[in-house]
């Protein structure tokens, strides 16, 4: 192997463009990929922390979900109960009016039965009069023998 000046010339060259790197290219080259990794790691606990709320607040979803589903079912339970009074009362109220007209209706049967009693009455002692007068061949005062023809038709 033959060492000339060509040789020492490009050892030098290497070896000032390797310090060269060194001081100038490389301390900005680390730095930038030092900051890059900063910025991974960075971005990497935040996704985690960023994971873990989520997770929070799926679970506080969840709760408050089932803290709805027990109002609603709470809700639908007191509308039932509340629907059954409506019915039992209604039902009660159809009951207390059905008597009412039971009653009204009663009344009436038997006040048209006693004026039906009080006509046949009048119109039997007004039968019995005539009657009495044919057999008597005469004529009966009724308003004079009011008494009597009371007597008759109470009997009756």
């Amino acid at each position: 192997m033959n060492l000339n000046m060509t040789f020492f010339g490009q050892m030098l060259s290497f070896a000032i463009l390797v310090w060269f790197t060194m001081k100038f290219i490389w301390p900005p080259l680390n730095a930038a990929i030092e900051e890059r990794q900063k910025k991974i790691a960075e971005g990497l606990s935040q996704a985690e922390q960023a994971r873990k709320e989520l997770a929070d607040a799926d679970a506080r979803v969840a709760a408050e979900i089932k803290k709805a589903r027990a109002e609603a079912a709470v809700i639908i339970e007191r509308a039932s109960q509340q629907a059954v009074q409506i019915v039992d009362k209604a039902r009660q109220d159809a009951i207390v009016e059905a008597m009412k007209q039971k009653a009204i209706a009663a009344a009436d049967i038997e006040a048209q039965a006693h004026r039906a009693r009080e006509e046949l009455r009048a119109k039997v002692a007004a039968l019995a009069v005539a009657g009495a007068e044919k057999i008597l061949k005469r004529e009966i005062d009724a308003n004079a023998h009011k008494a009597l023809i009371d007597q008759l038709a109470a009997e009756i």
